[in-house]
């Protein structure tokens, strides 16, 4: 099969289009002859007076300019590439095929297949809505968590809030966003917000910004994820676990405030358990399952996180709390295990806790996970594969972020083995091989 079809490409300036600031998109016009030609949106902008007519591309040195003449470069590569791969498969080629093939679609779309949303390049803020439409379809297919959702929701609004505060706009051009975009929704959102957030917290707003760019990326939106450099990875701020004493001072202290009294049963519970808040929140009496010859009682519960089933021999001071609260109205009434505020009360309460019972620093509900796996490793010995399947990880590597070794773990542990290899004197004993 030979094809002899001739495919022009030409690229102008959609002048009507130009925003307030007399930035005007660049369209390129697929042309075949004989054919209907179309029109694609290369996700560049140039402003009205750096536009060459003649030459069909932008003028000056800026680097806005420098990277509209790149792009532009790139698509006639790939729009004749994708011809040529078509003149080997179709007798006849129509410019809406070439279209087709160069947005990652099938050349010939059957006749019911709804067109794009965007015919055009999105903003910042649709991409975004568009990725977030699609993860809320995995929620709905159970393949990903509704908490995980409400974070991608949160992002959102924080680059929102960002754009009107950084640059007095309400959505901005994918053009325009470049990698100094990253390192000021950075600075943003730990120095100059209102209320700052953690520099961990930062650069996961950083990595679902990150993401949102690369599915930018891959919908041919833009040339490339002008922040992928950003590193994200391995910024994990190390939690360090309440030591035991303290744990101990938290429950011992005699607290005459209802409420207060509460909090700290919630949050001795989450220790001695490693339930994070959510699934603590979602405990019932259906939760205690008997396990083995003796009939131990456990609590198994699926991670409302991840799904991964989180399952804990229940201990004597998680057996107290059950027990003290088997008349209370979170049990009769809404069939609750603990008493939980809402996360926003309890952390808030939680501060409280923390001054009447002297602990010199924040609680919250993500450092009791941490004690739980401390506790768990360092004083009780588990192992840390099981200390990572009683907090329910996937991975031994997450357990790692939790839970680390300490010098008095590895003291015990030398005192019960040291006899295997030395003697009494320190001499080498003769170990059979």
């Amino acid at each position: 099969m030979k094809n002899h079809q001739k495919l022009t490409l030409l690229f102008w300036h959609r002048k009507s289009k130009a925003d307030a600031n007399g930035l005007a998109p660049v369209i390129c016009r697929i042309t075949i002859e004989g054919e209907e030609p179309e029109e694609l949106g290369i996700g560049m902008k140039v402003h009205l007076k750096n536009w060459d007519i003649e030459n069909k591309k932008a003028k000056g040195s800026g680097s806005n300019e420098k990277k509209t003449n790149l792009k532009i470069s790139e698509v006639t590569v790939d729009l004749t590439r994708h011809f040529q791969t078509l003149q080997n498969q179709y007798e006849n080629i129509t410019p809406l095929m070439v279209k087709n093939v160069y947005k990652g679609l099938p050349a010939k779309l059957p006749k019911k297949t709804p067109k794009p949303e965007f015919e055009i390049v999105p903003s910042l803020l649709q991409v975004t809505d568009l990725h977030i439409a699609n993860f809320k379809k995995m929620v709905e297919k159970k393949l990903r968590s509704p908490e995980t959702l409400k974070q991608w929701n949160a992002t959102r609004k924080k680059i929102e809030e960002f754009l009107v505060n950084q640059f007095q706009l309400k959505d901005m051009d994918l053009s325009s966003v470049e990698y100094s975009f990253a390192v000021k929704f950075y600075n943003y959102l730990t120095i100059d917000r209102e209320k700052v957030i953690g520099e961990a917290a930062a650069k996961k707003q950083i990595k679902n910004l990150k993401e949102i760019l690369t599915f930018a990326e891959t919908s041919n939106w833009i040339g490339k994820n002008p922040i992928i450099k950003f590193k994200c990875g391995g910024d994990e701020t190390d939690v360090p676990p309440l030591e035991y004493f303290e744990v101990e001072a938290i429950w011992t202290k005699k607290i005459t405030i209802q409420r207060l009294a509460e909090v700290r049963d919630a949050f001795i519970f989450q220790c001695f358990t490693g339930y994070a808040f959510q699934d603590v929140y979602g405990l019932t009496p259906e939760n205690i399952i008997k396990v083995g010859i003796a009939g131990e009682r456990w609590l198994v519960k699926d991670r409302g996180k991840t799904g991964v089933s989180e399952a804990v021999p229940i201990l004597p001071i998680i057996e107290e709390i059950i027990e003290k609260y088997k008349s209370h109205s979170c049990r009769l009434t809404m069939g609750q295990l603990v008493p939980v505020n809402s996360n926003q009360r309890y952390n808030g309460f939680l501060k409280e806790l923390a001054i009447i019972c002297g602990i010199n620093r924040e609680l919250n509900t993500h450092l009791a996970r941490h004690t739980f796996a401390d506790i768990m490793l360092n004083i009780m010995e588990f192992t840390l594969e099981e200390v990572s399947k009683m907090l329910g990880h996937k991975t031994i590597r997450t357990t790692q972020r939790y839970a680390k070794v300490k010098r008095s773990k590895i003291s015990k542990t030398l005192a019960r083995v040291k006899g295997i290899v030395f003697t009494e004197d320190g001499q080498l004993r003769k170990i059979a091989s």
